[in-house]
């Protein structure tokens, strides 16, 4: 039998505690002769100075202070006017820049240095200290903290789900029951259940505009639907295996009057739907397995991952293959654009709403994206791509075939990725237990999210990019800390495992469903 080793003692504790005690003291304490530092502001995404370089004193350069002094290079002298920013501090303590790690300042510059290494503090009155700086969201999400309702209807496992992206209010999923069911979120219960596929609904999906429903089904067939759940038309039929993930054509390069739907399907195609006429526009055919997952992006392409081990980019009007993206020694699940976010949003903005005019509603949704994708003068959309293999990769799919970043740390299966709405961080949950953060800029790793005791199967940034949710077969809903990577909520409540998992647009609710049949609204 091992030996257990009798508790410490109290005098051990106490003198445990007075150091770790005296230790954070010495951490915290900023002495008085650090004299004064040359700082220059840099753009995050872009890299492009952003005003002139000033002198600042160390001790002062908290983060309250450099985010006041940011916003008065930019004319944004009012307390109203300014613009939350993170700020990221990187050590130049080595020519290769792409070998030391950004640092993001937590409480001060200061800090931060010490924390890189002393080197750079030695000489930092002597040299000019970069300062990256991303923005943050100007209105702040609280974590879901309770389970505000749960409702039963399904009849079998709950396998997908989506928020509206009008509102929180309104919540599509689709089950093993072969139906699809759309929740009042307010009053938390059923408005209508869609009858009409005869086996298992993969996917669900709401149209950027809010005026559509589509769902796809392991019966090989994609059906369209009026957001009060009635039918717009038959299904729309001609994949021959089940349809596996649908996507919508962005709503600033739709024809007015003429949306189109991508569909995949197990049959290793990808169909273009124009959803209006019922017809097929475009049949994407490459892949030589079941096609996994389909991204429509903002400029006009759509992207494919398949368990062929490749990436496939298409031409959205054409339907030529553009890329094939190799990489991947495995199935690949799924993908994820840094732009989703703002292409699911279209034309609306968080704080105020969005445009009733059509038009005006095209020139709004077309500015988001812009501001979105926008990297200095060029506009780009990086792609993000999990895998059997264990590893994620990030591209840049227009500009090379070669990817930016190769991650890799899970231990298993990666199940989904996810890019945060600011476009600073990539998620991805896997099958080892984990939920993994990494930079959506170049892939580096950034921290591991330990509290899941089973397989993480999905994973959600919140709209203001500061906490994410993650739903797991431990049948536990987890709330987390994207700065700090801490728990900041454990939402045990489903008596199974929790496949189905969305957080709503305006930051409202949190919705899960999976194996126990029910869905669980979680809010603040």
């Amino acid at each position: 039998m091992a030996t257990v080793l009798p508790p410490p003692s109290k005098r051990l504790r106490l003198a445990a505690e007075n150091r770790a005690r005296e230790a954070e003291e010495e951490r915290n304490h900023i002495p008085d002769n650090l004299g004064r530092v040359r700082v220059r502001f840099l753009d995050h995404a872009s890299g492009e100075a952003i005003g002139p370089a000033v002198y600042i004193e160390l001790k002062d350069a908290t983060l309250k202070n450099l985010e006041i002094l940011s916003n008065s290079i930019d004319g944004h002298e009012s307390a109203l006017d300014r613009i939350p920013y993170n700020f990221f501090y990187q050590s130049s303590r080595t020519g290769n820049e792409q070998a030391v790690p950004q640092i993001l300042i937590k409480d001060g510059l200061y800090q931060s240095m010490l924390q890189s290494d002393r080197q750079s503090l030695a000489s930092s009155t002597e040299t000019e200290i970069t300062i990256k700086r991303a923005p943050q969201a100007v209105f702040r999400v609280k974590a879901v903290t309770r389970c505000s309702s749960s409702i039963s209807g399904h009849g079998s496992t709950i396998l997908c789900m989506q928020f509206s992206p009008e509102s929180s209010s309104r919540l599509l999923t689709g089950s093993g029951d072969a139906a699809a069911r759309i929740w009042d979120c307010d009053t938390g219960t059923p408005v209508t259940t869609l009858k009409g596929h005869t086996d298992w609904i993969f996917t669900v999906s709401w149209s950027p505009d809010n005026a559509m429903i589509a769902t796809g089904s392991k019966d090989k067939t994609v059906r369209l639907w009026d957001p009060q759940g009635k039918p717009l038309g038959g299904p729309l039929t001609g994949h021959t295996k089940a349809v596996r993930n649908l996507s919508w054509e962005p709503f600033h390069v739709q024809q007015p009057g003429r949306p189109r739907l991508a569909s995949c399907s197990q049959d290793g195609t990808v169909r273009v739907w124009d959803v209006i006429g019922g017809r097929i526009d475009l049949v994407l055919s490459g892949h030589s397995a079941s096609v996994t997952c389909v991204k429509w992006g903002g400029l006009g392409q759509i992207y494919t991952a398949s368990q062929d081990k490749t990436i496939k980019v298409w031409n959205a009007t054409s339907g030529t293959l553009i890329n094939t993206l190799k990489s991947h020694a495995h199935w690949v699940n799924h993908l994820a654009l840094s732009t989703d976010f703002a292409l699911r949003n279209a034309f609306r903005d968080p704080k105020y709403g969005g445009p009733a005019d059509e038009s005006d509603r095209r020139v709004a949704a077309k500015r988001n994206f812009e501001k979105a994708a926008r990297i200095g003068e060029k506009l780009v959309e990086r792609l993000a791509s999990a895998s059997d293999d264990c590893t994620m990769y990030l591209w840049e799919p227009l500009t090379t075939t070669k990817p930016l970043g190769r991650m890799i740390g899970h231990q298993k299966v990666v199940n989904h990725v996810t890019f945060s709405p600011d476009g600073l961080y990539i998620a991805s949950a896997g099958f080892d237990n984990h939920v993994k953060l990494w930079s959506a800029t170049d892939g580096r790793f950034i921290r591991t999210l330990r509290g899941h005791v089973g397989a993480v199967y999905q994973c959600c940034f919140s709209a203001d990019s500061r906490l994410l949710v993650s739903s797991s077969k431990d049948t536990t809903v987890k709330v987390w800390g994207v700065e700090n990577g801490k728990l900041a909520e454990d939402l045990p409540g489903h008596q199974g495992e929790v496949f189905a998992l969305d957080w709503s647009a305006d930051g409202g609710k949190v919705g899960s469903g999976g194996a126990d049949k029910t869905v669980k609204l979680w809010s603040h």
